[in-house]
């Protein structure tokens, strides 16, 4: 099995033989997830499952699996809402940033949305146990109204792959994960802005917007970010190769104080707070 694997060019082929085994339930089924994986599927796709801070996050075929660079976004959602009672995990996937802060958040309120029907299954299954709700749609679109002002944790994995890079990536991405959830538009930062430009109507006061992106895309997301008028910063983690901007809406100011913004700046850490 190992071999089969090794010939199809899977680095680590002793490691994924061992897991595909422990996913299948006979020798024949073990074989045909073999085969799967040599054609080019994702690992995670094949058993069922990707490993996410420690837990176990279900996916599905075409659903998008969960990287874990973006266990930083996570980390730093939780450094900068540690007592957050309303989290949205938009452009959610397989839904595993939701599930994560509903694991590590007290008495959360979890909504995810995606606008693909597949992403969506997937995302209710995985936040089934957290009593997460899963909505379909174009980013805010999807929500709920009465959600509006209330969010205190808005975290957006989105696309942010340019258009023209797509030919370039894995073959397990480019083959096998959805478009939708790969191409970020010409600059890769198409659908960021939108994201941004949307959020302040839905954060509450203090309440801050996540986004996942490239050292490259950065300086223009957090131009995004700030044009929207979000208190902006961006994060690296220099282990994980993880860059998030995060921004956070005003609060109104105290009585007889004026209110006051923080230049935009870069946190560096040298690993994910978490890990």
């Amino acid at each position: 099995m190992a071999g089969v694997l090794r010939a199809a060019g899977c680095v680590f082929a002793e490691d994924e033989a061992d897991l595909i085994l422990a996913a299948a339930r006979d020798a024949r089924e073990a074989a045909g997830l073999v085969e799967r994986r040599a054609r080019g599927l994702p690992l995670e796709q094949v058993v069922g499952w990707a490993g996410f801070r420690g837990r176990r996050i279900g996916v599905a075929p075409g659903v998008f699996v969960p990287r874990r660079r973006t266990e930083f976004l996570v980390a730093e959602a939780l450094a900068q809402a540690p007592d957050a009672a309303v989290v949205v995990d938009l452009c959610c996937g397989s839904g595993a940033v939701g599930a994560a802060l509903a694991a590590e958040l007290d008495g959360v309120e979890v909504h995810a949305a995606d606008i693909d029907p597949a992403a969506v299954r997937c995302a209710r299954r995985n936040l089934a146990e957290v009593g997460g709700r899963v909505h379909t749609g174009d980013l805010f679109e999807a929500l709920p109204a009465r959600l509006r002002g209330r969010v205190d944790v808005l975290a957006a994995n989105v696309p942010y792959v340019p258009t023209g890079e797509i030919g370039l990536l894995p073959t397990e991405a480019r083959d096998h994960e959805p478009r939708v959830a790969l191409d970020g538009g010409a600059d890769g930062l198409e659908v960021l802005r939108r994201v941004a430009a949307g959020a302040p109507d839905w954060l509450a006061p203090g309440g801050c917007l996540l986004v996942e992106t490239s050292r490259r895309q950065a300086p223009a997301a957090v131009r995004a970010f700030t044009t929207a008028g979000l208190r902006t910063r961006s994060a690296v983690s220099e282990e994980e190769d993880a860059h998030v901007v995060v921004g956070v809406a005003p609060r109104p100011p105290s009585p007889g104080r004026p209110a006051h913004g923080s230049p935009a700046g870069t946190v560096t850490r040298g690993s994910s707070p978490g890990r």
